[in-house]
């Protein structure tokens, strides 16, 4: 099963989360399909960027999302300004 999870990545004490499609057997920084975007947690506001039309062929396909990328999806989604 695919899943859209965060890999962590940045130093020591100030993290930097990839989103990245995956195999669910995979460990949390193993081997992945595609990289999604990334979320930066230290940054003030916290910085999020994905790419929304790979989200959407992931979860079109079959791929389930992680709470918290569940999460992250929804406020770049809120964040994004109106077209």
């Amino acid at each position: 099963m695919v899943k859209l999870r965060l890999t962590r990545a940045g130093a020591k004490k100030h993290p930097i989360y990839h989103v990245v499609a995956t195999d669910s057997r995979s460990p949390r920084n193993g081997r992945f399909i595609e990289r999604l975007g990334f979320y930066d947690p230290g940054q003030e506001p916290v910085a999020i960027r994905l790419d929304e039309l790979r989200v959407q062929h992931w979860l079109g396909v079959g791929a389930q999302p992680t709470e918290t990328v569940k999460r992250l999806i929804s406020t770049f989604r809120r964040a994004q300004p109106a077209a």
